[in-house]
């Protein structure tokens, strides 16, 4: 029903002239986001809108033509978003930082900054999304270096202030080696929010430092700052370096009281911390305790657990168990051999 009013309006809008470009934009949008929503029936409404926008001449208004752009490139048509914002007669920041995020999404650093030195030469001002784009770019990219020169103009223009742009930096600098930078961004960051502390406590756990990453988690809660699923992968992966196993079993079991369910990932960083602990016992009865399934991943990490500790029962199940979901796995034969190879079971390692 809000998709006919909008379109019923939309025709009425098409005649009253340009004077109601803007709030035809802005009433437009509502379309605009359930064409990204819905089903394959709908999946021609953007091609219509846009046939409406050049049959009314609306192409020229920058505000119309970047949303038009920005619907290309959330109902995942992002060359035909670039082929309209080329098309476009005048671009804003909007237009500029849209095509500057379907390129970062591929981690195409050459084509970001390649597009930011060109929005800087047309006089636009890049805002505080346009360095968030492009820090994500240079950091899936591994271009720390060119980070840091991005980093350098996000100071100089005052928007090293933004939540996201400092989120943003955090996890460029955790992943670049640069723990102690990442903790004082971290640190200079107002109104921290959910992303801030997943981050900080990931970049802790991603550099062995589990103590640090305990404290900030700590000190997350004392802020009444709720954990997600994310915050617990944080948390028990800085455990799991660390083989702290009660430490690890506690947040575990803590996820229940914020409501939070154990995925497959936190699964696999108990299994692994318990494996190598030598707990294999334990980790095999969680692995078969999970409500949900198990992945080769976790059958695996299970199998080298328990040939570095001997375990050959567990091992050739969990090896039994991995070859099921993952038959062509030469590397799962290999351990399996190596687990018989390790008590001197030769015959057994040869026939695997």
């Amino acid at each position: 029903m809000v998709v006919v009013a909008v379109w019923q309006w939309w025709h009425c809008g098409s005649r009253v002239g340009i004077v109601a470009v803007v709030a035809m934009w802005w009433r437009s949008l509502a379309v605009w986001q359930h064409c990204h929503t819905a089903n394959s029936a709908n999946r021609y409404s953007r091609t219509q809108i846009h046939c409406l926008v050049l049959k009314n001449r609306f192409l020229s208004d920058v505000y119309v033509g970047s949303s038009l752009v920005a619907l290309y490139a959330k109902c995942g048509s992002p060359q035909d978003a670039c082929k309209l914002f080329e098309e476009m007669p005048s671009k804003n920041a909007v237009s500029w930082t849209t095509v500057i995020h379907i390129f970062s999404q591929v981690f195409q650093v050459d084509a970001c900054l390649k597009l930011y030195n060109e929005m800087r030469s047309s006089a636009l001002r890049p805002n505080d999304y346009t360095f968030t784009f492009l820090l994500s770019a240079c950091t899936g990219s591994g271009c720390f270096g060119q980070a840091k020169t991005v980093h350098c103009q996000i100071i100089c223009m005052g928007l090293d202030s933004h939540v996201h742009v400092s989120n943003a930096l955090i996890s460029m600098y955790c992943k670049g080696g640069g723990i102690d930078e990442a903790h004082y961004i971290f640190q200079k960051t107002m109104n921290k929010d959910l992303v801030s502390w997943n981050s900080m406590i990931a970049g802790c756990a991603q550099h062995g430092l589990a103590p640090k990453a305990i404290e900030l988690f700590e000190q997350m809660k004392d802020q009444k700052v709720k954990p997600d699923s994310i915050t617990f992968i944080g948390i028990l992966s800085a455990c799991r370096h660390a083989g702290l196993v009660e430490q690890g079993w506690f947040y575990f079991k803590l996820m229940g009281f914020y409501g939070e369910k154990p995925a497959l990932d936190h699964f696999s960083c108990i299994v692994d911390l318990l494996g190598r602990a030598g707990r294999v016992g334990e980790a095999c009865d969680l692995i078969k305790s999970m409500p949900v399934k198990p992945n080769g991943a976790i059958w695996g990490s299970l199998l080298m657990s328990s040939r570095i500790h001997g375990n050959v029962e567990v091992g050739i199940e969990a090896a039994e168990n991995r070859l099921v979901l993952e038959p062509g796995s030469t590397a799962t034969h290999l351990q399996l051999a190596n687990l018989y190879a390790s008590i001197g079971l030769w015959d057994q390692a040869a026939r695997v």
